[in-house]
């Protein structure tokens, strides 16, 4: 039960934080999504929130996805569930089936496997491109100098709807050149929705645009 509580009141907290920052940044706390990160917690962990009437999630991995999610949407059916993790080609079909947005398409091969899945399924999930803004090799997403590009193609060759952005700053670097870069991204290819911002950053990325921020261990504690 005091687990539940904090929960509960964690969430409680993250909303009033998104509500003052979209406030003094000139917005809406409603042109903000929460996006609950539930990666590694397990039904009685997200249970809290549920019950409290959040229904956005994010994960990283299909799988965990997989195991976890179905059992839930069958006591809440309006859970709008998002992969935000880096997708392999071998989990599209799974990914296309299972979530409501996928926030990760961030090459060509994923695109082309997404675009083939939608057609067979029948089902299409929102898309958002992943930029790679820091230029690291260890991270996913597309570099930025090439982001219009891919996502002219996606649209024009795959016939893909893209909505949004993605990013992950650095995390040893100020996360708002990299939120205002995504912004700029934005403006150029026509989308309105920017995914950006964390449990330490996610004041300063509403500041920059973001109409949709991760949260997880502000909300769920540490891992």
């Amino acid at each position: 039960m005091e687990n539940d509580v904090q929960a509960g009141e964690r969430l409680a907290a993250v909303q009033r934080r998104i509500g003052v920052a979209a406030v003094n940044s000139g917005r809406s706390a409603a042109d903000v999504t929460l996006v609950a990160v539930t990666k590694t917690f397990d039904a009685p962990d997200i249970a809290p929130v549920l019950e409290a009437g959040h229904r956005v999630f994010g994960e990283n991995r299909v799988q965990e996805a997989k195991n976890k999610w179905p059992p839930l949407r069958t006591s809440y059916p309006d859970i709008e569930l998002h992969l935000i993790g880096p997708l392999q080609s071998n989990k599209t079909r799974e990914a296309v089936a299972l979530f409501d947005v996928i926030q990760t398409v961030d090459r060509l091969k994923i695109a082309e496997t997404i675009a083939a899945e939608i057609a067979h399924q029948q089902r299409e999930p929102r898309l958002f491109v992943q930029v790679n803004t820091g230029a690291e090799p260890q991270k996913a997403g597309i570099g930025s100098e090439d982001a219009v590009a891919f996502i002219e193609h996606c649209r024009n060759t795959l016939g893909l709807t893209i909505e949004g952005l993605m990013c992950i700053p650095p995390f040893d670097e100020s996360p708002e050149p990299h939120f205002k870069l995504l912004a700029n991204l934005a403006g150029e290819v026509g989308v309105n929705s920017l995914s950006m911002g964390m449990s330490a950053d996610f004041e300063a990325a509403i500041d920059c645009g973001a109409t949709l921020v991760r949260v997880g261990s502000a909300i769920f504690g540490g891992r």
